[in-house]
């Protein structure tokens, strides 16, 4: 089968792991058990990666694929004038120890709607990055995979028709008539054959079908584009881990910036950037308990030494912080896109930002939600007084870029909210601290800021100190309360990012053209989360038509289902990692402050 664009697929998980769909039915990535374990399909990136493919013979065949409303359970269509067929693909959500044999399954449920459809499956895993053997055994209903690795686990697929072993594959040819049902279950090894019982079977269904349908209608959002505000939540909350309480920032690696460029990057692990961002979206629609487990797994991390400071910029989502970077020399990567990365050496990398990121976190948590506990204050402190001796220093920056530390605007802006955040909870929690230092320390970096990164000839502010080049994460500064949104130097600033880095709605983060701060070569595409930055921008600043025209245009390059990958190419195609937390939670921000707008509400009292 051809390689489908990354827009064409559809996301399935049960908060522990996430499966990629495509249109045409075929399951292409999947990493077992976890977000961030080995792959067990990866056709996405290699053709040889293994995949789980169920096609419909059918002539002239078109395809379909939606989410059941207000659920993650992914339905995807085969249409013909001689046939219609459906599958249902869902991972469960488990109450408690019932059901346990469906503990980490994937169910795919083959449906007749129309006519006589013959159908071909094949099974074909390929364990730990395919660098892993297997045995392929038959039994009763099922087959199971056993992988020649001690780190894999053994894997099963039952099925409800017959499957035979071929090599390493298992394959299926069968028919169904309209009203006929045929299911499948692949995952961790449960010999037990009751789990193809159809009576199970449906009341895991139903009992998924109303955790995501009970969870989404606690949101309290009730504005326009709610039925897009809603997907980016459920997308989000496939990302989080019921776990531990953290949020990946996408459940894919190696998918590429650039068609047969190098920027392919490892995004299953828990940045502490995206996951304090997703606390403001996640309480901004009122969902508190999300909010409150993100706190809780951010307690320990307040505890924590990291190589280059008390704070490493990206952990897996247990908290370890091992996350050393290799290459897959034995994939081809997608379209060709070498190397593929599994890892990540931004981990080892000094970005100040995120310091600031915690600490407006930590405030909007306690200023919505309980109020921090005196040991977790004491790791604050602890924080502050490591910054307070380091915030000029030069860092990587959010782009986390690869050709040497500069001093960032974004660091400085960060800095200032960590130490701007910090006084404020100080003062209204009357927790104690060296209040006179941070706010000393807090107008320092905001006369630096005014001082060292506005260039007068362009009336903007820059990338970094030294530098003449404009970088879209200044977006940031009014959403983060450091300039008014309509100060005359804020709205020159948009006007150059608008002129630099801006095509109609579409933003890039830099000029990659004429500015090799990050290291690499080649260009990328557009950023869409800075798309939503610069909407959220321009709607703080009262340009409210302009900002509900481009916002209507973004939501036009969603794929079928309403999931962003991290950029958008030359022709709209979806670029990077798929489905991006970072995205998703800049279009919740975006959307609920021009709602507000539009409607006269203005949510000043936020931050």
């Amino acid at each position: 089968m051809a390689q489908q664009p990354i827009e064409n697929y559809g996301i399935v998980g049960n908060m522990r792991s996430t499966a990629l769909i495509s249109m045409e039915g075929s399951i292409d990535f999947f990493c077992f058990p976890d977000f961030d374990s080995p792959t067990v399909f990866a056709s996405l990136l290699d053709p040889q990666g293994g995949s789980f493919r169920i096609q419909a013979e059918l002539d002239d065949q078109r395809f379909k694929q939606l989410y059941l409303p207000d659920t993650n359970i992914l339905l995807t269509r085969f249409l013909s004038g001689s046939g219609v067929a459906e599958i249902t693909d869902f991972m469960p959500i488990l109450a408690g120890q019932e059901g346990e044999i469906y503990a980490h399954q994937i169910i795919r449920m083959v449906r007749v709607i129309k006519g006589e459809v013959q159908f071909r499956m094949c099974c074909a895993p390929r364990f730990n990055y395919v660098r892993s053997s297997h045995v392929t055994r038959a039994a009763h209903n099922c087959i199971h995979f056993e992988p020649e690795c001690a780190s894999c686990l053994r894997m099963t697929l039952h099925s409800t028709v017959p499957v035979t072993a071929e090599g390493s594959d298992a394959i299926a040819n069968f028919t169904l008539e309209a009203g006929q049902t045929a299911t499948f279950t692949f995952g961790e090894a449960a010999p037990d054959t009751r789990i193809l019982d159809p009576e199970a079977i449906e009341n895991h269904f139903r009992q998924t079908a109303s955790y995501w349908r009970d969870w989404i209608a606690r949101s309290n959002y009730s504005g326009r584009w709610r039925e897009m505000v809603n997907r980016s939540a459920l997308a989000l909350k496939l990302l989080c881990s019921q776990e531990y309480g953290s949020l990946i920032a996408a459940p894919t690696f190696g998918l590429p910036e650039r068609i047969g460029g190098e920027r392919n990057w490892d995004y299953r692990y828990t940045w502490l950037r995206d996951a304090a961002f997703s606390l403001y979206a996640f309480m901004r629609l009122g969902f508190t308990e999300e909010a409150q487990a993100f706190t809780n797994w951010l307690h320990d991390r307040l505890h924590d030494d990291a190589e280059h400071g008390p704070l490493q910029v990206m952990y897996r989502m247990d908290g370890r912080q091992e996350l050393d970077e290799s290459v897959l020399e034995n994939f081809k990567g997608y379209k060709c896109s070498r190397p593929v990365r599994i890892g990540n050496a931004a981990s080892k990398q000094l970005q100040l930002d995120i310091y600031g990121e915690i600490m407006d976190a930590i405030y909007l948590a306690n200023k919505y939600g309980d109020p921090i506990s005196h040991d977790d204050w004491d790791g604050v402190r602890r924080i502050l007084e490591w910054l307070e001796k380091n915030w000029k220093r030069p860092d990587e920056g959010i782009w986390e870029v690869r050709g040497g530390r500069k001093k960032f605007l974004h660091s400085r802006l960060m800095c200032w909210v960590a130490f701007d955040r910090a006084s404020r909870l100080a003062g209204k929690r009357s927790l104690p601290g060296p209040l006179e230092n941070w706010l000393t320390t807090r107008d320092a970096i905001s006369e630096d800021i005014f001082t060292n990164f506005w260039d007068d000839s362009q009336k903007s502010f820059v990338q970094y100190q030294g530098s003449n080049c404009l970088d879209a994460s200044s977006l940031l500064m009014p959403l983060m309360r450091f300039i008014s949104p309509v100060d005359p130097r804020w709205l020159s600033t948009m006007e150059a990012l608008e002129k630099t880095l801006t095509e109609d709605s579409l933003v890039y983060r830099y000029d990659t053209r004429e500015n090799s701060v990050d290291g690499l070569p080649g260009r990328e595409g557009s950023f869409t989360a800075c798309s939503f930055w610069f909407i959220e921008c321009l709607a703080r600043s009262h340009q409210l038509e302009k900002a509900r025209l481009l916002f209507d245009k973004m939501l036009g390059y969603a794929n079928h289902l309403g999931l962003y990958s991290e950029q958008l190419g030359s022709s709209g195609e979806h670029l990077g990692n798929f489905p991006q937390a970072f995205t998703h939670l800049a279009l919740i921000s975006a959307a609920t402050y021009l709602d507000r707008a539009l409607s006269g509400k203005d949510n000043a009292t936020w931050r």
